[in-house]
């Protein structure tokens, strides 16, 4: 089947140029909401830019019966970075929240799960057999898609507030492009979309998903906002004691775009961005199983997303009071993924 692309143009004031922005369906995933889903919408519901674009995607809300805070996980900022994405469908397809809301957005690119990572190049989908029958999630890249970006790429990137300039496929990567603009490249409207997302529904505690290569420095660790260093540490002794090792590094002060800084400086929420080690994310990865791999299988990296983020949010209510605590039932962690496997946990 043949998708066809068509275009709008946005002109930008003061831009030499006019940007040429492609119109076109977002990909649609099999997920399937659990009884904890109060509603779903869309993200460009937060930003109108992103609407019949490639870059729009779903955002599911479970809202509990009691009045408290509001989490907002985000999955899927780079597309092959499976286990975040699938510790967020298990989210929206199992918990159910008690107090509070939770918001969660398994795709935040949506146009990076849709191709092949020319650099290091997965399955296009990765398969789990689940007691309903076999389910198919997509595994992508980790930049927007360069006909969706809406112009080719800059010799050199730099972000706004940074002075460090980055190779110019960098102006693609969601996790470089916070705050965003509403009107900007796809890349920037999507960080836009996530941006006010967190400051309209007033979050109090945010998550960014992620996974680095197996050897790289950030495999298991948590990167906490300087504001929430204390939680994140207190979390991580608690994680210790239940056999989990995780490290933790604050968010850099003058590399800017990362989701954890920009909206830790921007808005009210705790930040906090999670990265599991991805065996498939090496030079080169063709033979590299994602899913069975024996040192790092994926059941054990989706297990340490859930123990992580929940330890992360025990700590919060623990000092947030009564009326901002965000209390939650049927999250597996770690214990209860390896003994009856990821598979059990999705509809």
């Amino acid at each position: 089947m043949v998708r066809l692309l068509l275009f709008s143009c946005l002109v930008f004031p003061g831009a030499a140029e006019t940007l040429r922005v492609p119109r076109g369906r977002a990909i649609k995933h099999d997920i399937r909401p659990g009884p904890g889903v109060t509603s779903v919408r869309r993200l460009s519901f937060y930003n109108p830019g992103l609407a019949k674009s490639p870059g729009d995607t779903m955002v599911y809300i479970l809202e509990g019966k009691e009045h408290g805070g509001t989490a907002v996980v985000v999955g899927g900022t780079h597309g092959s970075e499976i286990a975040g994405i699938m510790a967020s469908v298990i989210l929206v397809e199992h918990a159910r929240v008690h107090q509070g809301r939770l918001i969660v957005i398994p795709h935040a690119n949506n146009s990076a799960i849709g191709y092949p990572d020319p650099k290091r190049p997965g399955p296009a989908f990765i398969t789990l057999k689940t007691a309903f029958g076999p389910r198919r999630f997509k595994y992508g890249a980790r930049l927007t898609k360069l006909q969706h970006q809406g112009q080719g790429d800059p010799p050199k990137y730099r972000h706004p507030a940074s002075n460090e300039s980055l190779d110019g496929f960098e102006s693609r990567n969601l996790d470089r492009a916070y705050p965003g603009k509403a009107d900007g490249t796809l890349t920037e409207r999507i960080a836009f979309g996530v941006m006010e997302l967190i400051r309209r529904e007033g979050a109090d505690i945010a998550f960014d998903l992620h996974e680095s290569g197996p050897e790289a420095r950030l495999a298991w660790t948590v990167v906490a906002h300087p504001k929430n260093l204390d939680t994140a540490a207190m979390a991580i002794i608690n994680l210790d004691a239940a056999g989990i090792g995780m490290k933790l590094e604050p968010s850099s002060e003058n590399f800017r775009g990362l989701s954890h800084r920009e909206w830790g400086d921007a808005t009210k929420a705790q930040c906090f961005l999670l990265e599991t080690p991805n065996p498939a994310m090496v030079s080169a990865p063709s033979s590299m199983d994602t899913v069975n791999d024996s040192k790092y299988p994926l059941a054990r990296r989706i297990g340490v997303q859930l123990s992580t983020w929940m330890a992360i949010l025990d700590v919060f209510n623990e000092q947030a009071g009564e009326a901002l605590r965000i209390t939650l039932q049927d999250v597996p962690g770690l214990p209860e993924i390896r003994k009856s496997g990821v598979e059990s946990f999705l509809k």
